[in-house]
């Protein structure tokens, strides 16, 4: 059973629209670059936070009024221009523009410096097999998580050590929150309207925007292993995180059993028969996986060894619950169901601080399958005429 069967892949992702015009650079000019609709607000921080939540802008937390000024300031910093659309976002389907990236960034309190990451992480979201649609308009708590890789992480400074997931002091927050913002204003997340999430999440608030710690690794970064080297973002459809500890164990083989048997309770929608198939991650943190590395050392075995693991026995389930897996062909011939089709769907990176022996479990939304996409270097503005 694989996902490429249960799912065939054959959906393409619209190509990114071309310019309407390159005849003026970042660097300004008297034309006017941008086109979004103009609103007179109290510059007051307070005041504009109360204007955009009548607006439906906002998300309850500060924000930073995106005047004219701000927006042209943190595009001139980068060569991108601001009516180049990126994608089509659902469920309005309305075109992510550079322009629209920026003014979400600007209100998020974001760095310019972290525009292509921005980029990289919308178009990771706008690929037809993330399903984007069924992320924001579901019932369930899902949110996009994203997990860097590359020497980037250091210059914007995103966390992958003590503290990654929340905590770490960095504007890595104030990124994730951007993205969040985009899906609400762009994409149109709004619960009880285009969003039916039940009880929702912190996480749909300012995100999951984490590093892989590369470095304290035994194998190589998780976007190499998924076909990109360099700078680099994953997006996974994530339900929150789940703080896994063990402190007993000491062979490799002891605390994967123990992260496979937290990972499959039955009450996850890995083992739900409304999602035939589901992908999972995992994050080990850096003393664990050198430990676990020493006596396995290929990531290929490390992730078979975890999926054995993260299944139950089908008698554990209800009755009318098993009868619908085994209709779907989802209780194997050990007479178990398995969290994901295959052990390759256990996404697995190295993060975290080294104060202690746990592990982090991403829970899958089920049909959003993961994405990694590369991170462009963005062209200094000065350079960026010359390089048309």
């Amino acid at each position: 059973m694989t996902i490429s069967l249960i799912k065939p892949s054959n959906r393409v992702a619209p190509a990114p629209k071309p310019l309407m015009s390159r005849d003026c650079g970042p660097a300004g000019c008297e034309v006017d670059w941008l086109t979004s609709r103009r609103h007179e607000a109290d510059g007051d921080i307070e005041a504009f936070t109360d204007f955009s939540l009548k607006m439906g802008w906002g998300d309850g937390l500060p924000l930073v009024p995106p005047t004219d000024a701000r927006v042209r300031a943190f595009l001139a910093q980068n060569d991108r221009y601001p009516d180049e659309v990126i994608a089509a976002l659902p469920p309005t389907q309305v075109e992510c523009t550079v322009e629209k990236i920026v003014i979400n960034a600007v209100m998020a309190g974001a760095p310019p410096e972290s525009l292509e990451l921005l980029i990289a992480a919308v178009r990771a979201i706008a690929e037809p097999d993330f399903e984007l649609y069924g992320v924001n308009a579901t019932t369930a708590p899902v949110y996009p998580a994203f997990i860097v890789n590359g020497p980037i992480r250091d210059q914007l400074n995103i966390p992958y050590s003590y503290g990654c997931t929340g905590g770490a002091a960095t504007k890595a927050t104030a990124i994730g929150r951007a993205l969040r913002l985009i899906m609400r204003n762009v994409a149109g997340q709004v619960p009880g309207v285009t969003s039916q999430t039940t009880f929702g999440s912190p996480g749909r608030i300012g995100g999951l925007l984490i590093g892989e710690w590369e470095e304290r690794s035994p194998w190589a970064p998780l976007a190499e292993r998924r076909g990109v080297s360099g700078n680099a973002v994953t997006s996974f459809g994530t339900m929150g995180t789940m703080n896994i500890l063990d402190t007993t164990s000491q062979a490799a083989s002891d605390f994967l059993e123990m992260i496979g048997k937290s990972l499959a309770y039955v009450g996850a929608n890995c083992f739900s028969p409304s999602m035939p198939f589901c992908e999972m991650m995992v994050a080990i943190n850096p003393i664990c996986a050198e430990i676990i590395a020493r006596e396995i050392p290929r990531i290929e075995d490390v992730q078979e060894r975890l999926w054995r693991f993260a299944s139950v026995p089908a008698d554990l389930l209800q009755k009318r619950h098993r009868e619908q897996l085994e209709a779907q062909g989802r209780v194997r011939k050990d007479g178990r169901i398995y969290a994901t089709p295959e052990p390759k769907d256990m996404v697995m990176f190295v993060a975290g601080g080294l104060g202690g022996l746990h592990a982090l479990g991403l829970h899958s939304f089920g049909s959003s399958l993961t994405q990694t996409k590369p991170i462009a270097s963005p062209i200094p503005a000065d350079k960026a005429q010359a390089a048309e």
